[in-house]
Order: C-alpha cells, then sequence, then structure tokens
C-alpha cells in the first residue's frame, strides 16, 4: 500500500495549490483593464445623454391649481408638450425640477392614457386631467427609471407633470382644478 500513502502525502499540498490559484482569482482589487473599460463604458454613458437633457426649464405658460370655489392654491411655470415628438420626451433625462416648474401634456381628445417612468431620474406627481380639466387621478411619487404603466383611470386630455411630493405638499386632489395659459 505505499501508492495509496504517496498519494494521501500529496492530495493536501495538491489542494492548497488549487486553492491558491482560486484565491488570487478572487481579488478585490480592479486590474488595469477592468479600470479601462468602467471608464470607457462611463464616458460613452455621459456622451450619449439626448442634447436636451438637462438643458434648462422652457417657460410656455402658467398653469394654476384651483379649490372648488376658485381661489388659488399654487401656480406653476410650465412647458407645454403637445406634438408626437415632445409628448414622448416629456422630461426625460431631467435631473432638477422645481416645485414652481411643470409640464403639461396636450392630446387631441380625451382618452385613456398611459405614462412611464423610463429615462426620468426624479420622481414625479403625474395628474391626469379630463376635457374640462378636473383630475381625474394622480399618481404620486412615481419610481424614476421605471418601466412601468401608470394609467389614467377614465378619460384623459391632458396630463400635468410635476416634481414628486408636490400633490401632497400643496394638498392637491381630485377635487382640484387646473387652469392653464399659453405665455405671450
Amino acid at each position: 500500500m505505499p501508492w495509496q500513502d504517496a498519494s494521501c502525502k500529496d492530495e493536501p499540498r495538491a489542494r492548497r495549490k488549487v486553492q491558491g490559484r482560486l484565491d488570487r482569482s478572487r481579488s478585490t482589487s480592479p486590474s488595469p483593464v477592468r479600470i479601462c473599460l468602467a471608464f470607457l463604458i462611463l464616458l460613452a454613458g455621459c456622451a450619449s445623454g439626448s442634447p436636451d437633457a438637462d438643458a434648462g426649464f422652457r417657460k410656455d405658460g402658467s398653469l394654476d391649481f384651483l379649490r372648488p370655489d376658485g381661489s388659488l392654491i399654487h401656480s406653476i411655470d410650465i412647458e407645454i408638450a403637445e406634438d408626437e415628438a415632445s409628448r414622448q420626451r416629456g422630461l426625460m433625462e431631467r435631473r432638477q425640477m422645481t416645485l414652481g416648474e411643470g409640464m403639461l401634456f396636450i392630446f387631441a381628445a380625451p382618452d385613456s392614457l398611459r405614462f412611464w417612468m423610463a429615462n426620468t431620474p426624479i420622481p414625479l406627481d403625474i395628474m391626469f386631467l379630463a376635457a374640462d380639466s378636473s383630475i381625474v387621478n394622480i399618481a404620486r411619487r412615481t419610481r424614476p427609471l421605471s418601466r412601468e404603466n401608470i394609467l389614467s383611470e377614465g378619460l384623459a386630455q391632458y396630463v400635468v407633470e410635476v416634481r414628486g411630493g408636490f400633490s401632497d405638499r400643496f394638498g392637491i386632489d381630485d377635487s382640484v382644478l387646473v387652469r392653464w395659459r399659453r405665455a405671450k
């Protein structure tokens, strides 16, 4: 049985060699190749941003939130998205928005509408409005960068997007009316 004794003696040494190779392969320090790859990916991501990303707010009009008695709750400046391209772009890539800014989406006729937050890195409150500018429903503090559908709960012709938390802060609910006008 000398053969078995020899293999048994060499086995722990062989296991140590294999274990040493495994430990080196699990190293937590990044290789220069990985660092370069990460830098190139980051650089490509910065270069691929849309030209309108963080281009700044463009005031196309203003919008008032009104109590049922007609008294003013709060006013905001709005960008208006009324063609297909501007509605699809919406607030994508915007990284900041004040409580005094929003976007109004205008559709040709009332319909069941669906929005999503893909490529929108900030949470929004999305308000679906009927043709008479009453609030159909509000999606509060939507999840940034989500592809989840956000639906109107009835027919809507307008949509207002404001910074997440806006509705709670100003007490906006479905009893509130909206009035908007274009800038001159």
